[in-house]
């Protein structure tokens, strides 16, 4: 019997009800790559599906590369707990080979063709949402990453609609990645890790800009345990009036002079 921590089943059930992300009749397919992030976000769905008062369904897709990758025993976990499962055979890796260009970056280019597998199922099949295993700890790197890199301010919403009408779902946003490498951890669960990254078999630079920035919130984190709970906090206290918008100058000219004194 896989052990849910208290801790994550409280978050869970706390961002769904404050976020509205799963409800009556909804029919959510789950984006399951077999790492501890999506291991522990089927786990999480499946508990809801067993005590929310309201009816749901999920399926659990892994969409592999077309490497040879061994993926069965995923099925196999699912089967033993109950989990709806489907293996989605692509070609993207060697599509790869004719898209990317040498030293080239390529994590953007796997991600899209794999979210586009995962949302064209979804709709092939009825669902009407999506769902990613993305944690607090991601949401933090992406907002430094383009802030740093490129330039805009954004991160990881708990949800969101995508051009195609889908509703995009993250239950796992204000899990720390530490708790869930401990969910897996702790019940002994095989997973996949980086080892399965399709870009080692290429002649091509390693992204840089993630580990830079994970490495430098380890820093801050370390200076200030507390760093992560203000940041989550600043996330949905955005004063946009102290930002450089042309069409409310005087706003933020008031607001500045206000600080000041």
């Amino acid at each position: 019997m896989v052990e849910l921590s208290k801790k994550i089943s409280t978050i869970v059930g706390k961002t769904n009800a404050e976020y509205g992300l799963i409800k009556e009749g909804d029919r959510i397919l789950v984006g399951f790559s077999g790492g501890k992030d999506s291991l522990t976000l089927i786990h999480a769905l499946n508990r809801i599906k067993k005590v929310a008062p309201y009816n749901f369904e999920f399926k659990a897709v892994t969409v592999t590369y077309g490497m040879g990758e061994q993926v069965e025993f995923l099925s196999n976990h699912c089967k033993e707990h109950g989990i709806d499962h489907e293996i989605i055979d692509t070609q993207i890796f060697e599509l790869a080979g004719e898209k990317i260009r040498k030293n080239s970056s390529f994590c953007s280019f796997f991600s899209r063709m794999r979210r586009g597998y995962l949302y064209s199922t979804a709709q092939e099949q009825g669902f009407n949402k999506v769902a990613l295993g993305h944690h607090l700890d991601d949401a933090m790197e992406s907002f430094f990453m383009n802030f740093f890199y490129n330039g805009t301010m954004r991160s990881m919403p708990p949800k969101y609609k995508a051009e195609n009408g889908l509703e995009v779902i993250r239950p796992l946003i204000f899990c720390r990645e530490r708790q869930l490498r401990a969910f897996a951890d702790t019940n002994e669960i095989n997973v996949i890790g980086d080892e399965a990254c399709p870009g080692l078999r290429f002649d091509v630079k390693m992204p840089h800009a993630r580990a830079t920035t994970k490495e430098l919130l380890a820093k801050l984190e370390a200076e200030n345990p507390q760093i992560f709970v203000s940041m989550k906090a600043a996330f949905s206290n955005i004063q946009l009036s102290t930002f450089f918008y042309k069409d409310d100058i005087e706003h933020i000219e008031s607001s500045e002079e206000e600080n000041i004194i």
